[in-house]
């Protein structure tokens, strides 16, 4: 099993091998499309750089409504290529590449017409499981099945019984984002590719019209390095053209943000054994399982502010109450939401004939010597983005390089993990703890759960739960940042965790011992300390100042309320 610790003394190295030789391709963008590419890069023997900004899926990657999913819609659309090939995805994923990770998920469609409704979304539920199974890599998950209305209500008892007079169940899987973007990240390195958060690109490197490589600010000790490569990847998704800016060139398409908010409330706040999809007069509304909790959203509307902290308003979280409540027999009210958290999809708006459209859901194109720009798409397909992005990008290269081979890659900890699953209470023997637990610690981490473990194994206080999180360990918090290249609490509680969404106060009463576990890796002093708790307590605040605001601009000025982390 191929593995890589992503400690300090790990990034730190990596920032100065990328500027040491010149790179073969340097990856620019830490969420799902940036760092697949650079996994795809690292397979066929390309020296491989990744770099981002901020934290690992700290942007739309993490915000997702966390499906792994064919887009049942799009069939409507006629669009039967791209279904197609977002089915294959899921079956790979789901069967070889992150089965630890990606796992099946009911849900229920409620019919609401007699007759012709059930005989439409029949047909077409029908053909999403045949281009599933004939993807050969679906056939590890149930075909759906045809429910009369009583059996509906015993499945999911919180409709109100006036709200269906039948429905469909069907499967599609779901994914935590933003581990599966860090396990991404941690393959890609295993494979020799050199990694780095906290570092950003503040200009491009030129010999002419010809990009050679980036100007990269390390944001944690404040040093500038200049990597060089052959071939650099901007994979920025919503900042796409803020990247393209640097290099002075007018792009050949655009990149628009579209904000979706999701809301995450208690299990026992809506009675169900099934998620929910729920039509609205714009799109789909989910209900989707989530551990001790579900998943509510989404919505879609224009974003133009700022990018880095979208805001969720008052009227966003009123819009996916009513529609939601509008079929539970027990409607939600503010109080029964946790948390609230706000992504931006990248939508493509294309200006140029000579823009290179692979799929109607994602382009790529070389708009000068030495930049190639992946951009749009969905979560499910990042694999496809990535390949289509280095397919590009070694036409620029001087020597031959081998195919894509990331359908055969599995990820880091995915290697073994049905019979780690399998022997999870022989483990829970040995180990001395409790089989929930390591239930738990193989669905975060799969094979990779001895690393884990490991920390327990040397203290072993280390194996109780986090105060006011109790989901999850405090082996958990020091793992993130001595193996998985967490830099700040932030990144601990919204990303390696999903404390700050999935408790009432938002993680702020964990943080200050979630701080204090990271200290001793992270090298912090206790002012280091108090800063970490400071700022997280303040963004935790300013959400939800947020929150409270009408509209978006009230919203968004509320959110900038919390200063970003202070560099140590």
């Amino acid at each position: 099993m191929r593995t890589t610790t992503l400690g300090p003394a790990q990034r730190a190295a990596a920032l100065t091998r990328m500027a040491e030789k010149e790179l073969d391709i340097l990856v620019v963008g830490g969420g799902v499309v940036g760092a697949g590419t650079a996994l795809d890069a690292a397979t066929r023997g390309l020296s491989t750089g990744l770099v981002e900004a901020r934290d690992w899926a700290a942007g739309t990657s993490s915000r997702s409504s966390k499906l792994i999913h064919g887009g049942l819609r799009y069939l409507e659309m006629l669009d039967f290529a791209l279904v197609r090939e977002a089915l294959k995805e899921r079956g790979l994923l789901l069967e070889r590449l992150a089965p630890h990770l990606v796992r099946p998920v009911p849900f229920l469609y409620p019919l609401q017409h007699k007759g012709w409704e059930r005989l439409y979304a029949g047909s077409g539920v029908a053909l999403y499981d045949t281009m599933s199974l004939s993807s050969g890599h679906g056939r590890g998950l149930p075909v759906h099945r045809h429910l009369t209305r009583k059996h509906a209500l015993r499945v999911a008892p919180a409709l109100r019984k006036d709200a269906l007079v039948g429905a469909l169940q069907y499967y599609d899987a779901q994914v935590d984002d933003a581990r599966f973007v860090a396990a991404l990240v941690r393959t890609a390195a295993s494979y020799g590719a050199h990694v780095a958060n906290q570092a950003r690109v503040t200009g491009f490197l030129r010999e002419g019209e010809r990009v050679v490589g980036a100007r990269v600010l390390d944001g944690e000790a404040g040093g500038e390095y200049d990597v060089r490569a052959k071939q650099v990847v901007n994979a920025t998704g919503v900042w796409t053209d803020d990247t393209q800016a640097l290099i002075a060139e007018r792009g050949q398409f655009h990149v628009r943000a579209s904000k979706g908010i999701h809301l995450v409330v208690p299990k026992d706040r809506i009675h169900s054994s099934t998620g929910l999809i729920l039509r609205t007069e714009k799109s789909v509304l989910f209900v989707i399982p989530w551990d001790r909790h579900w998943i509510v959203g989404t919505t879609d509307t224009d974003w133009d502010l700022d990018k880095a902290h979208p805001a969720a308003s008052s009227a966003d979280i009123d819009y996916v109450l009513d529609h939601v409540n509008s079929v539970l027999a027990t409607p939600l009210t503010r109080d029964d939401v946790q948390g609230v958290y706000a992504g931006l999809r990248p939508l493509l708006a294309g200006e140029s004939d000579a823009t290179s459209k692979l799929s109607r859901e994602h382009t790529v194109a070389h708009p000068v010597p030495g930049l190639v720009v992946v951009a749009g798409g969905k979560y499910t397909t990042y694999r496809v983005m990535a390949k289509d992005a280095v397919d590009e990008a070694v036409h620029g290269l001087d020597h031959r390089v081998a195919a894509c081979c990331t359908e055969d890659v599995p990820l880091a900890g995915a290697e073994g993990y049905q019979a780690e699953w399998n022997a999870r209470a022989r483990t829970a023997a040995r180990t001395g703890v409790h089989v929930a637990r390591i239930e738990h610690l193989l669905n975060r981490y799969g094979t990779l759960i001895d690393e884990v473990l490991d920390l327990i194994a040397d203290d072993p206080s280390l194996a109780a739960p986090l105060t006011g999180a109790d989901d999850y360990l405090r082996a958990e918090v020091v793992y993130a940042a001595a193996y998985e290249g967490a830099r700040h609490l932030d990144d601990v509680l919204a990303r390696r965790t999903r404390i700050s969404i999935e408790t009432f106060d938002r993680g702020t009463r964990c943080a200050r011992e979630a701080a204090e576990l990271m200290a001793p890796v992270l090298g912090w002093d206790a002012h280091q300390v108090d800063k970490e708790v400071e700022y997280y307590e303040k963004r935790v605040e300013a959400e939800r100042e947020s929150q409270r605001q009408p509209d978006d601009l009230t919203a968004d000025a509320a959110r900038l309320g919390a200063p970003d982390i202070v560099p140590l």
